[in-house]
């Protein structure tokens, strides 16, 4: 039997519809190690398809436009050292919503909002 999905992807990822797809992807692989997978562009240019790989998982995601406007997101992401993904973050351009701290349950966790309107929290398991 075939497999339903293609090899290496979970069976959910976020989808994300974006006010600068371009500027995310960027985010996406200067702050979080991501690694584009593949990209479909409209007619005019504009992004209507795109993926990233994050650890082990693709974000999929969308330049908005009058059929499909952008929406606000917040996307929840474990990494290896919260404090240095904070930093990295901010370098690549985000803005703090939060920095890292440690919360009531096991993580320290810190948020972000990126130039294409996702705020992104990054958490690493203190225990």
């Amino acid at each position: 039997m075939k497999d339903w999905k293609p090899a290496g992807y979970t069976s959910v990822a976020p989808y994300l519809v974006v006010s600068d797809a371009t500027a995310t992807i960027k985010f996406l692989v200067d702050a979080l190690d991501g690694t584009q997978l593949r990209t479909v562009l409209r007619p005019d240019g504009t992004i209507m398809h795109a993926e990233v790989r994050i650890d082990d998982t693709v974000v999929m995601l969308a330049q908005g436009n009058d059929q499909w406007p952008p929406a606000p997101s917040s996307v929840h992401i474990y990494v290896r050292d919260v404090d240095a993904s904070y930093a990295r973050a901010l370098a690549a351009g985000a803005t703090s919503i939060m920095p890292p701290a440690r919360q009531d349950d096991p993580d320290k966790r810190g948020g972000v909002k990126d130039a294409g309107g996702t705020s992104w929290w990054l958490a690493t398991q203190a225990v």
